[in-house]
């Protein structure tokens, strides 16, 4: 049961969390009861944990739908440009907290379950997490909507309502007539009364699928044929950075755009609100007040869509129609791994989409045209621009669609974005510099600090004020203050405090005991070999091999936690999961190590376990292969909760140490030059497990079974991979890994120089919130300017 706060505490926390006035409280103990009463048809007597949930969330959506429809009915009277964000996926994780925090309602529903004798926190914990998403991509769009809408723009994300999304982790040894029904979200802004909307699809057959000529056998028949129509938003394909070309994966990615364009134009046609006549009939002014928002590769057939619905049915002319669908549509790339980028079979075209593969034909003929006509002769580079590739299969390149369709194309971090322009796209980049930008990922402070680590807000708020949470460069204001004394100390504080909560979250959760005041080493994002959990795991190897050799040498204790999940088709990645259990059931039982290192396989990491995690760890792990992380973004949400980071010089890392001073991370390991140069050279893994013998050490033991004695060789195919075809050189970074280890050590022997770095690290984030990085895609790619004007609540007048 949550300690009612005392004064103090309550006045700390007025300002962030919105001041608990004893009406909102009444009003919020009335709505309460009024929905478990009248909503839920229950009593005190019989109400479950699960029913209070139900009446809590009714009473905090009352409070969202008048701002709701206000925000609508401003959008069709401004008659604003609109942006749509398409993404296959929107990892939202849980709404009703994040809701409380962005209606300044928090601390109001906070007292009134107390006072009804609940706890807030464990009604919380009964929602499940939104996992329309596998990871980073998904969970950007997702704090991409909560920018946009605090930033005031008439933004809608579009995507499907996928039954199931992504899966749990567990850990133990007929397609013309298909309707997409919409459900909405409210996306509310932060305290600015804005509430955008958020459309996901649903594949419906129609009533009356089938069933005009049936006889009794083919009525049941055609009642169960409605399934295969009703299959395409069923499930969210849990690959992360790979691409599987199945023919269910191109239905759901013309399903969400069709829809999408359906609805877009509609609200294109009729402005005005209530007014369903169509007021523009000429596409002239499209690109004016329609912005479309390709989040990778996946909404790609907006282009060959749109082009479709203005040649074939608005009957615009070729040319007119390619330079709307241009000034319309721009697209963000996210990886430059080869197995990632679409590639779909021309024959899958043909057979699915016909149409829209003469138009991409018809698009791809003017491009090379265009190419040839500059660069005549040069056939290599007709075949390396062309959006078909030919072969045994012919394939379409859905990234060379996108740049060729589009007025922006954008990398997400500066790294990343240099390397989209000088190899995945250096043809398309000589011929059109200007359409090349870059925007670097951003996080949203709302959830990733307000809302999952309130300790360290209200220490910051106490210091500088509140007026970070909406322009997160404020927090630039806590550099003079590093060496602050009562700083140092609230956030040390802080810090152990989150650290206690998870551990005994963990004892409970996963019946394990750790260390408290051991660093928290922490590795969550999805399992990869690029991201090189395996480079954990040799670290984590070597410190057991030495505390063994050399147990009376004092040791700063660790806990580390790995944790992700693995595309279940993806099988070096489950093994990899594999080997961090079974060296973390070596580990964890041997009594010369003691609580000196633990190994902990964090099961089933989701939106809302990170928000524990973050808040509670030391050491954030961002080790891939220089080159090879587009971006990431767990990085800074480790930054912003006063976590140090471990990396290399990869995706936003780099940006994270020219923020902070690279003297303020722990940075290692090869560059992309020298990543590029060991390419050239040609990259021997036995060189290493030659030359150095405690990776040597930790290798044999890995292959030998030492770590699965009832299966000595279920590991033979990671180690065969790491000697022998190793892409990622997860040997040629374990030097200076290690040495670099040593120096997180030796830092975290001295708290008081660790919670300095702490603190210009936290000072130094304000450049990784979303809010900067859609107010760039809105002044650079869409034409569009945030607004901080407040619609007005829906208890007052309009204007």
């Amino acid at each position: 049961m949550a300690k009612p706060l005392t004064d103090s505490e309550k006045r700390k926390q007025i300002s962030v969390r919105g001041i608990a006035g004893l009406g909102d409280v009444a009003e919020v103990r009335k709505s309460f009861n009024r929905h478990l009463h009248f909503t839920l048809v229950k009593d005190r007597n019989v109400a479950t944990p699960r029913d209070y949930f139900f009446a809590l969330a009714h009473t905090v959506r009352d409070h969202l739908v008048g701002r709701w429809i206000r925000t609508q009915q401003h959008y069709y009277e401004r008659d604003p440009k609109r942006i749509y964000y398409l993404s296959l996926e929107f990892y939202m994780g849980r709404t009703l907290q994040n809701t409380m925090v962005n209606l300044g309602l928090q601390n109001a529903c906070d007292e009134a379950i107390y006072q009804l004798g609940l706890d807030l926190e464990e009604l919380e914990e009964i929602e499940e997490d939104a996992g329309l998403g596998n990871g980073g991509l998904g969970r950007l769009a997702a704090c991409f909507l909560d920018s946009m809408a605090t930033l005031g723009l008439a933004a809608y994300g579009y995507g499907i309502r996928y039954e199931f999304g992504i899966f749990n982790q567990k850990i133990v040894n007929g397609w013309q007539v298909v309707l997409a029904m919409p459900y909405d979200t409210p996306v509310p802004g932060y305290k600015n009364n804005t509430v955008n909307t958020m459309r996901l699809w649903s594949a419906k057959a129609p009533n009356d699928f089938k069933l005009h000529d049936f006889n009794v056998g083919g009525y049941i028949e055609a009642v169960l044929d409605r399934n295969l129509a009703e299959n395409i938003s069923r499930v969210l394909y849990p690959n992360d950075n790979f691409f599987e070309g199945k023919e269910l994966r191109l239905k759901q990615e013309y399903f969400v755009v069709a829809a999408t364009l359906q609805d877009i134009i509609r609200r294109f046609k009729s402005s005005k609100f209530g007014c369903r006549d169509p007021v523009r009939t000429c596409f002239e002014t499209f690109p004016d007040k329609v912005a479309i928002q390709l989040n990778d590769t996946h909404p790609a057939l907006a282009i060959p869509e749109l082009m479709r619905i203005l040649v074939d049915v608005e009957k615009v002319d070729w040319d007119k129609a390619w330079e709307i669908t241009k000034k319309t549509c721009a697209y963000t790339n996210h990886t430059v791994l080869p197995e990632a980028l679409e590639r779909w079979p021309v024959s899958m075209f043909e057979k699915l989409l016909p149409r829209h593969l003469d138009i991409i034909y018809a698009i791809n003929q003017r491009h090379l045209d265009h190419v040839a006509a500059l660069f005549p002769g040069d056939v290599d580079r007709l075949r390396r621009m062309s959006v078909i590739e030919e072969g045994d299969c012919k394939r379409i390149n859905m990234a060379h669609l996108c740049v060729i369709g589009t007025h922006a194309v954008n990398g997400v971090a500066r790294i990343h974005s240099e390397i989209v322009k000088q190899s995945v796209f250096k043809d398309f980049y000589e011929l059109e510099p200007e359409k090349f930008q870059n925007k670097t990922n951003g996080i949203t402070p709302r959830r990733w600090l307000l809302l999952c680590n309130p300790g360290l807000a209200d220490t910051i708020v106490e210091k500088i004020g509140e007026g970070f949470l909406t322009d997160l460069s404020q927090l630039k204001k806590l550099l003079p203050l590093a060496s602050d004394e009562a700083l140092i100390r609230d956030v040390a504080k802080v810090k152990q405090e989150n650290k206690l909560k998870f551990s005994a979250f963990l004892e409970k959760e996963y019946k394990v005991k750790i260390n408290p005041s051991s660093m928290f080493d922490v590795h969550v994002k999805r399992i990869h070999e690029y991201k090189r959990q395996l480079l954990n795991c040799l670290h984590v190897v070597t410190l057991y091999n030495r505390i063994k050799k050399d147990p009376a040498r004092p040791f700063v204790p660790r806990t580390v936690m790995i944790g992700g999940k693995a595309a279940p088709g993806y099988h070096m990645a489950k093994m990899i999961i594999k080997l961090v259990t079974s060296i973390g059931d070596v580990v964890n039982h041997d009594p010369v190590v003691g609580d000196r290192l633990k190994v902990i396989f964090l099961e089933n990491y989701r939106v809302s376990l990170a928000e524990k995690v973050i808040p509670a760890a030391d050491l954030s792990q961002q080790i891939s292969t220089a080159g090879t992380e587009a971006s990431g973004t767990g990085n800074m949400k480790f930054m912003l909760n006063g976590a140090l980071t471990i990396g290399t010089m990869d995706g936003a890392n780099v940006e994270m140490a020219e923020e902070a001073g690279a003297e303020n991370l722990f940075i290692f390991g090869l560059r992309v030059e020298d990543v590029e140069a060991l390419d050239q050279k040609g990259y021997h893994a036995r060189e290493y497990y030659d030359r150095l013998p405690e990776l040597r050490q930790a290798v044999d033991q890995i292959s030998s079974g030492f770590f699965s004695p009832k299966e000595p060789d279920c590991f033979k195919d990671v180690v065969n991979m790491l000697l022998n075809h190793d892409r990622f050189k997860v040997f040629a970074d374990y030097e200076a890994y290690m040495a670099c280890q040593a120096q997180v050590d030796q830092l975290y022997r001295n708290p008081k120089e660790w919670t300095k770095k702490v603190i210009k690290n936290i000072a130094c984030s304000g450049k990784f919130s979303s809010d900067r990085t859609i107010t760039e895609y809105a002044r650079d790619i869409w034409g569009v300017e945030p607004s901080d004007l407040q619609i007005p609540p829906p208890n007052l007048p309009k204007d």
